[in-house]
C-alpha cells in the first residue's frame, strides 16, 4: 500500500493529511476555505487518490498560510507515499478542460523541486478566495515533494473554470506519473535514484 500520513504544527497552522495513491477517488476535507477544499476535491477524485485534509489555521489574518501550508504537507504526503519510487512511470501530463478553460500539467518525479507557472487569472478572486495563492500552494508542493511541475492555463474567460481546470489537469498527471509501470521494476532514472 502506497499509503501516508503527515502532521505538521507550526506556529501559523496545524495540518493533517492521510493519503492512498492507489484508492477510490475518495476525499475528506475541512481546511475552514471553501474554494482550498473544491480544488482538493478535484486532486482526489481526477486522480484516484484517497485524501483527508482537516487545516486549522490563522484565517483571521488571511487564508495564506494554510492554502502554503497544506501545499506543503501534501508534498510531503506523496513522497511520504511514494516511498523508494521503483517501477514508477515518474513522467506525467494532461490536459483538461472546463467549459472555455483549457489548462496543461507536465509532471516529472524527478527528485528536483521545480516550478514553471503559467497563469494568468481573468480576475484576482474567487468569491473571497486570493487567487494569487494557487502559485502558493504549487510552490510548497514542489518543494516538498521534490517533484518538477509545468502549470500552464492555455485558454480561458472565468477564473474558477481556469483555476479549476489547473487543478484537474494536475491530478490527472499526477496519476500518471505515480502510477507503476508494469514493465519495470528499476528506479526510472539514469543515476538510479530520484
Amino acid at each position: 500500500m502506497r499509503t501516508s500520513e503527515i502532521t505538521r504544527e507550526t506556529g501559523e497552522t496545524s495540518i493533517q493529511i492521510s493519503l492512498n495513491l492507489d484508492g477510490d477517488g475518495n476525499g475528506d476535507f475541512k481546511t475552514g476555505i471553501p474554494f482550498l477544499d473544491h480544488m482538493l476535491d478535484q486532486i482526489a477524485r481526477h486522480g484516484m487518490f484517497d485524501l483527508k485534509v482537516i487545516a486549522h489555521g490563522d484565517l483571521e489574518i488571511d487564508a495564506h498560510h494554510t492554502v502554503e501550508d497544506v501545499g506543503i504537507t501534501l508534498g510531503q504526503a506523496i513522497s511520504k507515499a511514494l516511498g523508494n519510487k521503483v517501477g514508477i512511470t515518474r513522467f506525467g501530463h494532461a490536459y483538461a478542460p472546463l467549459d472555455e478553460a483549457l489548462s496543461r500539467t507536465v509532471v516529472d518525479i524527478s527528485g528536483r523541486p521545480g516550478l514553471e507557472f503559467r497563469c494568468e487569472w481573468k480576475r484576482p478572486v474567487v468569491g473571497e478566495f486570493d487567487l494569487d495563492l494557487i502559485h502558493e500552494f504549487f510552490q510548497g508542493f514542489v518543494n516538498h515533494s521534490f517533484i518538477t511541475l509545468h502549470i500552464d492555463n492555455l485558454f480561458g474567460n472565468n477564473a474558477h473554470h481556469q483555476c479549476e481546470s489547473v487543478f484537474k489537469s494536475f491530478s490527472r498527471a499526477l496519476k500518471v506519473a505515480v502510477s507503476i509501470d508494469l514493465t519495470s521494476k528499476k528506479i526510472p532514472s539514469t543515476k538510479g535514484i530520484l
